[in-house]
């Protein structure tokens, strides 16, 4: 069973930072874009950032010059620095490992940030 641990949420004053982690399994992470996205509530799920096993990323663009996706491929583990945070980033921010037709999730943290 994959298994993504993600880390790093909480409350925040606007204009704050955070940074969120997620780790997997060696095999999963060596083969997987790692992606980034959040659900606020009666939203639907977007895509925040995501970074191929390249190095590539791609942005939303409500985050672009204030979010950077990472990953660090001898951790296994992906982030997402997040700074000038607003409170309209308040969401759970899901971990997305996506592999060829393959999907998988990470159980979601909660970014909360406060005017």
């Amino acid at each position: 069973q994959v298994q993504l641990v993600e880390s790093g949420g909480g409350l925040v004053q606007a204009g704050g930072s955070l940074r969120l982690s997620c780790a997997t399994s060696r095999i999963i992470f060596s083969i997987s874009t790692m992606g980034w996205y959040r659900q606020a509530p009666g939203k639907q799920r977007e895509l925040v950032a995501a970074i191929t096993t390249g190095g590539n990323r791609n942005y939303a663009d409500s985050v672009k010059g204030r979010f950077t996706i990472s990953r660090d491929n001898t951790k296994n583990t992906v982030y997402l620095q997040m700074n000038s945070l607003k409170p309209e980033d308040t969401a759970v921010y899901y971990c997305n490992a996506g592999v060829g037709s393959s999907s998988y999730w990470g159980q979601g943290t909660q970014v909360t940030v406060s005017s």
